[in-house]
């Protein structure tokens, strides 16, 4: 799956692999430790490719309440 950013508490995010494991999108990092946020399709021309299983594409999404700060 493409489009997933993932941080520790460090706030750095990183680009995340990840799949489809039971019904659940597992996301992870060989850079990031100990993750606490995921991002998906977080952008201004996101490349994201996660459907349901009708083909509806995923909103993009955070799981952080941090700041947004523009670089």
């Amino acid at each position: 799956l493409r489009g997933f950013m993932i941080a520790g508490t460090d706030k750095v995010w990183k680009p995340g692999t990840a799949r489809i494991e039971g019904g659940k999108v597992v996301v992870s990092s060989a850079e990031v430790a100990a993750p606490v946020a995921v991002r998906y399709s977080w952008a201004s021309n996101p490349d994201g490719n996660l459907f349901n299983g009708a083909g509806l594409p995923a909103s993009p999404f955070r799981t952080d309440d941090w700041e947004i700060t523009v670089p």
